[in-house]
């Protein structure tokens, strides 16, 4: 009689499928786990799971994967699911919880579930955390790239429940409660979705293949390079067309970030790269800021966008309101009225889309990728799967799309998400998550800032040298390290009594679209 269709071995399985494994996965009796490797009785359980025989078990239908990953834990053995190994992290006896993505949110999970009892494991594509708020400055070679970036293991090196692994995430099965890796399966109780967001090219692959985003340190120094490579290319250059393909930049998007960077290219054009290419006529420097809408920052008070519109302005950015760019070869752009722009450098600044895990049911997956939750940061359709951050849409009456996707609602999610998971183990009634906005703030230059600030619930809007001292004060502080808050400060104050930028040096891969040498034709005029 085959496995699984009444034969003598199946009450034996079932027991053991009921005692072993029920009690092994189930979070509140996992500590128990180790107790329970004793009390079975070893010799009719060895009889039965003997290694020839693996294989016959697995196919019973009241073992799943995660039931054959107990068993073969058991067993000494190692399970497979598409030939993918067990990633080596050794059981604990606590509920583990596995945390996607060392964003903001992600930080602040482990923070909060320090001493809990739980292993904590965080999985990420890098083994350190970014400071993204200033990605720009390490982009415009304001501060130097190691000084926003700071390890996890240093972070968490106290905390004797914490995990790393460095590892890319290729699906979660969440039937089975696996995460598979780059470096193998994983097995959860809880798994926590904190990978932010990615750069929203709308479907453009030509877009996506020629312009510049800013979403990782990768991006910032492939900026920096790139601006810097393009004026040592351009002390070569004759032709008139190709110079300005050179030294001309276009910004698309006028959101904090694209606003910040057109405001830090401005003062790299008035006050640094005069010095340090005397060569060039950086009056023929062109810097533009493409925005789809009508006002800048939107989301900010009107007179925070008028002022940095003001700022700009000032500083000779050119702004074209209500445009959108239709295309862009790598070095001619054109614009949905027919008008054209030559660079070789388009920075994309123009919104962002969640970035799921595949394995994800696509009825809890909303617009813009991000994953419907509720107000426990609970994923939709789901019991054990939580999402924080720039990827989930907590949707409320206030924010029926979810809330910005900005740091402060991800490191409010990210605290409080660990507060509940502590309640979660112990049966204990879980809060829900309401947004406190503490304002928004973008700076534009030297002295010349905005922000829209609320304290005790009371509005505060000012702009000039308050805002952008109350700007760096903030970024400072939330810096991790204290090396690295001292070197940016050093930065800073350099920066601000000499108008003189960091380190300008060209480390690593620039980002070329087409060589000088290749363009024979003219694209305008």
């Amino acid at each position: 009689m085959e496995p699984g269709t009444g034969s003598k071995e199946q009450p034996l399985l079932l027991w053991y499928h009921l005692i072993f494994y029920r009690a092994s996965t189930n979070p509140i009796t996992n500590n128990y786990r180790k107790r329970l490797y004793g009390i079975l009785p070893p010799l009719k359980l060895l009889l039965f799971v003997r290694s020839k025989e693996i294989d016959k078990i697995k196919k019973l239908p009241l073992l799943n994967k995660g039931a054959s990953y107990t068993l073969n834990k058991w067993n000494g053995m190692a399970t497979s699911t598409s030939n993918t190994k067990n990633a080596k992290i050794a059981e604990t006896g606590q509920a583990r919880v596995i945390i996607i993505g060392g964003g903001f949110a992600g930080m602040e999970l482990v923070k909060a579930l320090r001493g809990a009892d739980l292993q904590v494991i965080l999985i990420d594509k890098q083994n350190f955390h970014t400071f993204q708020p200033l990605l720009y400055q390490v982009g415009t070679a304001a501060v130097e790239a190691d000084s926003i970036i700071y390890p996890f293991r240093k972070i968490f090196d106290e905390q004797q429940n914490f995990y790393f692994r460095l590892a890319e995430v290729q699906s979660v099965d969440t039937v089975n409660q696996l995460v598979e890796t780059s470096i193998g399966l994983l097995r959860y109780d809880y798994l926590v979705i904190a990978t932010g967001a990615t750069t929203n090219f709308y479907g453009d692959e030509v877009m996506q293949k020629n312009a510049i985003s800013i979403k990782n340190i990768q991006d910032a120094l492939a900026l920096r390079n790139t601006i810097l490579s393009n004026f040592e290319k351009a002390l070569q250059i004759d032709d008139e067309e190709q110079l300005n393909s050179l030294m001309d930049y276009v910004i698309v998007g006028g959101g904090p970030t694209g606003v910040e960077l057109a405001g830090a290219l401005s003062e790299l054009r008035k006050h640094v790269f005069p010095r340090d290419y005397k060569e060039l006529d950086f009056i023929k420097m062109d810097i533009y800021l493409i925005q789809s809408g009508d006002i800048l920052l939107k989301g900010m008070s009107a007179e925070a966008s008028q002022k940095a519109r003001d700022y700009l302005e000032k500083f000779g950015v050119k702004i074209l309101f209500n445009r959108k760019v239709k295309a862009y070869d790598g070095y001619t752009v054109t614009l949905d009225n027919g008008e054209k722009l030559i660079t070789r450098t388009l920075i994309w600044a123009a919104g962002v889309t969640g970035a799921p895990v595949a394995g994800i049911r696509k009825e809890s997956i909303l617009r813009g990728n991000r994953l419907q939750t509720d107000e426990y940061n609970r994923v939709a359709g789901y019991q054990n799967l939580f999402a924080i951050g720039d990827i989930a849409a907590v949707v409320t009456p206030e924010h029926p799309e979810g809330h910005p996707m900005l740091a402060q609602p991800a490191m409010q999610q990210g605290k409080l998400l660990g507060q509940n998971l502590k309640k979660l183990v112990k049966n204990q009634a879980m809060r829900p998550f309401h947004y406190h906005d503490q304002g928004t703030m973008a700076t534009i230059g030297r002295n010349q800032a905005v922000a829209d600030l609320k304290i005790f619930k009371k509005e505060f809007k000012t702009q000039g040298f308050i805002a952008w001292f109350i700007w760096a004060f903030i970024h400072l502080i939330s810096i991790l390290g204290f090396r690295n808050r001292l070197f940016v400060l050093v930065n800073w104050m350099g920066s601000y009594f000499t108008y003189d930028k960091g380190i300008r040096l060209i480390v690593g891969q620039s980002k070329e679209n087409i060589p000088v040498e290749a363009v024979t034709e003219k694209a305008v005029g």
